[in-house]
């Protein structure tokens, strides 16, 4: 039914009858590995024109060793050697690389292939698109951003994909990037799929510029026993009343955008004999050393020497936390400070000691531009990550007093909003439907101040900010 009604619909827009079913063989389909085929046996390039199709999206994680494999043998540099990013990548690049070498014996070849957005953010687009740029030439002459790409089955998959059509010969003079408001043409259209220069950020351990070091949170390994959920707490402190001093609260993303209570025990400094005192919260260490020592990974298992303490013990007196998953409804990702009463999961990563200046640049739309631009998705939400987000940012350069003071000031306005509604979370703060007007006009004016910082305009597109912060990226890496 669903063949005949396509077939039906297709008569109609191209105004001539197709055969009908049953659909028939030809002899020029052909069966097998395409990541293992000599493509020029199928059509050889000097005969073939396009390359057009919707080839497997298999993030890196999930491939099997033989997916794998077909990546080893297919990315690789001039030496037939694999590129450091080829098992880091979706399997879906490896057309775009098959696809570039058959251009490599005829220039004339235009390629559009549908891919999961994966490849056109955070470090897969390093990894995929400077080989096929620097070495192949390849230059992208549409694109099509992230759509939504619903299945047909019962269970539907949302997929998000894009379509980028590429080929090596000479640049279309006016590429196209379309999305649902339209396309539009531009000048140039680099891995991000934006218009800017062709720009690489890779992953970077340090801050390019100078400001305090992002880490992330603490990995609590613990199987759950050493964490307290909130409707356990009022029972585990009435028949333990001495842990109390030992208890602190504990947030990830999940909990700090929904103001979720969570506890836990941080048993860091607790004495030996303080913790044989204190049965329920034995019970608990015990509980967390035979998990450890069960595990399957050697690491985990030496973590049961210390059954009492997360992996890593990070507690410092103020920070700013960054939600590691925001979604992309929100204009911003919501940000704060916390104190030392307050353990950060391996699900938020912390700026210890940062100051309200470094929290107003980052909670600016000049950050959040960058952000969107440069970060990786969980389907389509935000995943903020220091060495990629972070790290590579470039900030204001040679911030002078005034400056400085200005942000300061515009983002405890941004603090002072959010506190006249302590009845709700950020989830609810950052609704763009619920957000208060006070909250708006903060981030707007800070907004304006980090703009100013920069020396962008202030009436700026977003698009503008990310191209102007993509040639200040450039000349920080020279």
């Amino acid at each position: 039914i669903a063949e005949s009604q396509m077939m039906a619909e297709t008569d109609e827009i191209v105004g001539y009858s197709l055969d009908p079913l049953p659909l028939k063989t030809y002899t020029n389909i052909h069966e097998g590995n395409a990541l293992r085929m000599d493509w020029n046996e199928v059509v050889p390039a000097g005969e073939l024109d396009y390359i057009m199709g919707n080839p497997p999206f298999l993030g890196y994680s999930i491939q099997n060793e033989s997916q794998k494999e077909d990546m080893l043998s297919v990315l690789v540099d001039e030496n037939g050697k694999p590129y450091k990013t080829s098992g880091k990548v979706d399997y879906v690049s490896a057309w775009y690389f098959k696809s570039a070498m058959m251009m490599q014996e005829n220039p004339e070849i235009r390629a559009a292939l549908v891919s999961t957005n994966s490849i056109t953010q955070g470090e897969q687009v390093a990894g995929i698109w400077a080989p096929l740029m620097k070495r192949f030439d390849v230059h992208i002459d549409f694109a099509w951003r992230t759509f939504i790409w619903d299945s047909e089955a019962n269970q539907k998959a949302h997929v998000h994909c894009v379509i980028v059509g590429f080929s090596v010969g000479v640049p279309s003079k006016s590429p196209v990037i379309y999305t649902k408001e339209g396309p539009t043409r531009v000048s140039h259209i680099n891995g991000y799929l934006i218009d800017a220069d062709d720009v690489f950020v890779e992953n970077r351990s340090i801050p390019l510029c100078s400001v305090p070091a992002m880490t992330t949170g603490n990995r609590p390994a613990d199987g759950g026993n050493l964490i307290i959920e909130a409707n356990d707490y009022d029972a585990f402190l009435e028949a333990e009343p001495d842990a109390a001093k030992y208890i602190k609260k504990l947030v990830g993303s999940e909990e700090f955008i929904n103001n979720k209570k969570r506890y836990c025990l941080w048993l860091v400094g607790a004495s030996p004999a303080e913790l044989r005192r204190m049965p329920k919260v034995m019970e608990r260490v015990t509980a967390c050393r035979e998990n450890r020592l069960a595990a399957p990974d050697p690491g985990r298992q030496k973590l049961a020497d210390k059954p009492a303490l997360f992996r890593e013990t990070k507690n410092p007196s103020t920070y700013i936390i960054v939600p590691a998953v925001s979604s992309e409804k929100r204009s911003y990702v919501p940000m704060g400070f916390l104190m030392d009463d307050t353990i950060p999961t391996n699900l938020v990563t912390i700026i210890p000691e940062a100051s309200e200046y470094h929290f107003g640049i980052l909670e600016s739309s000049v950050h959040m531009a960058w952000m969107r631009v440069v970060c990786g998705r969980l389907k389509s939400d935000y995943r903020y990550s220091k060495d990629i987000v972070y790290n590579n940012f470039p900030w204001p350069v040679n911030p002078h007093e005034a400056m400085i003071e200005t942000i300061s000031a515009t983002a405890q306005g941004i603090l002072g909003a959010r506190a006249l509604y302590p009845d709700s979370s950020l989830a609810d703060l950052y609704d763009e439907v619920a957000m208060p007007p006070e909250l708006r006009k903060a981030h707007r004016a800070n907004d304006v101040a980090v703009l100013e910082a920069y020396g962008f305009p202030k009436d700026a597109t977003e698009s503008e900010i990310v191209a102007r912060l993509f040639k200040m990226y450039q000349e920080l890496t020279k």
